[in-house]
């Protein structure tokens, strides 16, 4: 019989995080979670309270514990990485950061775009920044993300995955409120802003993304792996998808030049290859497939 894991989850502990916490305690995993302190973890997880941006509070929440894995839902910034770093280094057999497709919001291309587009070693890492100030923070995900990345390739030593994940639908629970914005303006008639042209994109359901996160743990690769499932989804798409589900429901699309568009309406293409974790060994489904799934999921809470 297989001894127990140790993991640690940083964070995380809603939407695909709390359903990540349910796969580990349902394998045998021993979990710890450690958050704010905002939100308490199911019954069954050893729960640690500290401010991961202090790292004295960090490191003595912490102790003397050792773990197989750590997975990290809420690293944002190269500082948050850099304090991770240094009070894992040598506690962690693995470590797994939740990243996003929004390391590659300045590509454009035609292609599915790689993990090699992005090659956190030749990431310039800047903690001057102001990655303490919410707006700018919120203005710069990708960038905060690209340099978190980077801080922990920065040690050879330290054996990192980071996980970049497509944009997540589904769920009763889904907080983000995107496909919810879609189903009001269709119940009102109100149009959905969009820019003159739109490109499709890669997205992931919420329960796919959770089997993901627990698979990679206890897989033993290392560096960047894009995580999405099969096939472009475009806006229109998307938005029929939801607009099918709703009595008499269509969609309106207004074009804006150069005002704020709605979720998911890229004014450039960067969808994912999946290819390398196809490789290692996990399977995506195909967009299309769960796609009215997850929008029957997302709209049921207004049921």
């Amino acid at each position: 019989m297989e001894k127990a894991r140790e993991v640690l989850v940083i964070g995380g502990n809603r939407y695909f995080g709390k359903r990540l916490i349910a796969r580990l305690m349902a394998a045998g995993d021993r979990v710890t979670v450690l958050n704010r302190g905002s939100s308490a973890p199911p019954p069954g997880v050893v729960h640690l309270v500290a401010d991961r941006d202090d790292e004295k509070a960090l490191a003595e929440a912490v102790g003397t514990r050792v773990f197989d894995v750590v997975l990290d839902q809420v690293c944002y910034t190269p500082r948050q990485a850099a304090v991770a770093r240094r009070v894992f280094a040598g506690r962690t057999g693995r470590y797994v950061l939740t990243s996003t497709v929004e390391v590659y919001e300045h590509e454009d291309s035609g292609e599915l775009v790689p993990e090699g587009a992005v090659d956190p070693a030749t990431v310039a890492v800047d903690l001057e920044l102001p990655w303490d100030e919410p707006e700018f923070l919120e203005s710069h995900y990708g960038e905060g993300k690209r340099q978190a990345e980077a801080v922990f390739t920065t040690d050879p030593a330290f054996p990192f995955v980071s996980v970049r994940v497509a944009h997540v639908l589904g769920g009763d629970d889904d907080f983000t409120g995107r496909l919810q914005h879609y189903a009001d303006r269709i119940r009102t008639g109100a149009p959905v802003a969009v820019p003159p042209v739109t490109h499709p994109a890669t997205y992931v359901h919420v329960e796919e993304i959770a089997d993901f996160l627990f698979w990679a743990a206890g897989e033993d690769f290392t560096g960047p792996v894009n995580a999405a499932s099969h096939g472009l989804l475009a806006l229109d798409e998307l938005g029929t998808a939801v607009a099918s589900q709703l009595p008499d429901g269509a969609v309106v699309f207004e074009v804006t030049e150069s005002g704020e568009v709605s979720p998911f309406a890229f004014r450039r293409r960067y969808g994912m290859d999946n290819s390398r974790a196809t490789r290692l060994g996990f399977t995506f489904g195909d967009v299309r497939q769960w796609l009215p799934k997850a929008v029957a999921e997302t709209l049921g809470k207004d049921d």
